[in-house]
């Protein structure tokens, strides 16, 4: 319990009607969830706005209403206060109400286009090695110490954040990793937590759908970092020509690391094969389970944060070189045919040509590659053609197929993605709207030696068609695929 002038501190209030002496027990911007004494942040969202479920609210027992607009009924007993921003006063009281737990851990924002998760988990794995006991927020799952609790967003909403961080408190969880998406920088829900150390990986081609121009998702990355706080490290990828965009106007120390350029923290690929990477990180060699390029980047973020968070280089290399891939990461499926599968989560047209890169650099004449590849529905439509043209360049065989279509047609958004292929590219590319039986057309059209890449769903268990989600993991299709290919 609180009461509510504890709760609206920094919340940059405009106008109090009502005694702001009360209790609170709850917080909540559904008025679903509403009970007796709670306060009732009115949210503007894309779909529908929270002023308008201020009554339903009140009906429920709201004991406060925060809002951007009063309404124009007042209702006696109840506290009305206004605010300049609602997502934002929502973030604040969120961290007001459980005691700024952020503050009672190490925390680490990741932000990028690609590698947020791959970054996160890694780090959350690698102070697990060494001795500490962690949190992850991530895409794929979130994690309390070992207990797991699943994911619904990339970053969950304040409420959400900050209870599960006061759980790892509570629990003990001395570092947390996480996932900051860009949607969540503009939406305010990370507003007013404390962060130790920010990582930047890259930026590229992705939700133009919500930000609607690169430089506006550019904008919603940087804004992570100019809140950063003084004592805070920036780290960023100076391979990305945005990295020092993304730090200009921050307060936080900023570091940088980089695999192709001069950097604080530098990488050099020794050896990539299918089996891993041997790499030569700051003047150390170490071997990792991860392949690709990508992927060296990834280990040299984590290594370089770890070292920013007090780690000992020796120590972490060490731990690194046992660290195995989240699922759904270039994750590896053989059978025994000799033809090698490979799921990852690559949806953005950058991610697709990294992993075809990797994969090609990594066979190179000894196998073709087979790419089974779909974008999602009600999402970015104009890297559809991208995404296409990027697999059949870099692939001998491609089959177009559904990703997550959601409420779109499959073969509508099969037929906008077709359109970045050129004319002689159409005798290599097929069109199969259900993903299952595209993954076995492209592995029935493989040999010993050749590598199937299912790209775009990577870790999802679940395909969302038509507004529901039916069970279908790429990994699980692919393994017994590659099998009955043996029988």
């Amino acid at each position: 319990m609180k009461l509510l002038k504890d709760l609206l501190y920094k919340t940059r209030l405009e106008h109090v009607v009502g005694d702001t002496n009360m209790a609170i027990e709850h917080l909540a911007f559904d008025s679903r969830l509403v009970v007796p004494f709670t306060a009732f942040v009115a949210v503007r969202g894309t779909a529908s706005d929270g002023h308008g479920f201020i009554e339903a609210a009140i009906g429920k027992g709201a004991s406060a209403i925060v809002c951007e607009e009063l309404p124009e009924v007042l209702h006696e007993g109840v506290a009305y206060v206004r605010v300049a921003d609602s997502r934002h006063a929502l973030a604040i009281m969120a961290g007001n109400f459980h005691d700024h737990p952020d503050r009672k851990l190490k925390l680490t924002g990741v932000t990028g286009t690609n590698g947020k998760t791959s970054v996160a988990t890694l780090l959350y794995k690698l102070f697990r090695a060494l001795g500490h006991k962690c949190g992850l927020i991530s895409t794929v799952e979130i994690r309390i110490g070992a207990q797991v609790v699943p994911a619904t967003h990339t970053t969950p909403d304040p409420i959400q954040l900050n209870e599960l961080l006061a759980a790892m408190v509570d629990a003990g969880v001395t570092h947390c990793f996480m996932e900051v998406s860009s949607h969540s920088v503009v939406q305010e829900r990370i507003a007013g937590l404390h962060f130790v150390l920010g990582i930047f990986t890259n930026i590229t081609h992705d939700h133009l759908d919500y930000h609607g121009t690169f430089d506006a998702y550019i904008k919603a990355k940087k804004g992570f970092f100019d809140a950063l706080p003084a004592e805070a490290h920036a780290l960023v990828n100076a391979d990305d020509a945005h990295s020092a965009v993304m730090v200009q106007n921050t307060k936080a120390a900023k570091a940088s690391f980089a695999v192709r350029n001069l950097a604080d923290h530098r990488a050099r690929i020794i050896e990539d094969q299918l089996t891993g990477l041997h790499l030569n990180i700051d003047g150390r060699e170490v071997y990792s389970r991860l392949v690709g390029e990508f992927n060296a980047s990834n280990l040299l973020a984590v290594y370089s944060g770890a070292v920013l968070l007090g780690m000992e280089p020796v120590d972490v290399l060490t731990a690194l070189s046992d660290l195995e891939p989240p699922p759904g990461r270039f994750q590896v499926v053989r059978g025994s045919s000799g033809v090698i599968g490979i799921v990852d989560y690559a949806h953005t047209p950058d991610a697709l040509k990294n992993v075809l890169a990797t994969i090609n650099d990594v066979t190179g004449d000894r196998g073709n590659v087979l790419t089974v590849v779909g974008c999602g529905g009600d999402r970015d439509r104009t890297k559809r053609p991208l995404m296409a043209a990027i697999a059949a360049s870099m692939s001998r065989n491609v089959v177009l197929t559904s990703d997550n279509p959601r409420s779109e047609d499959p073969m509508a958004i099969i037929n906008e993605m077709r359109k970045g292929l050129l004319d002689a590219d159409m005798a290599r590319v097929f069109v199969n709207a259900d993903r299952r039986e595209a993954i076995r057309q492209a592995v029935g059209m493989a040999g010993p030696g050749d590598v199937v890449l299912v790209a775009g769903k990577g870790h999802e268990n679940y395909q969302e068609v038509r507004g529901e989600r039916h069970r279908f993991d790429d990994v699980e299709v692919l393994r017994e695929t590659l099998e009955l290919l043996r029988k």
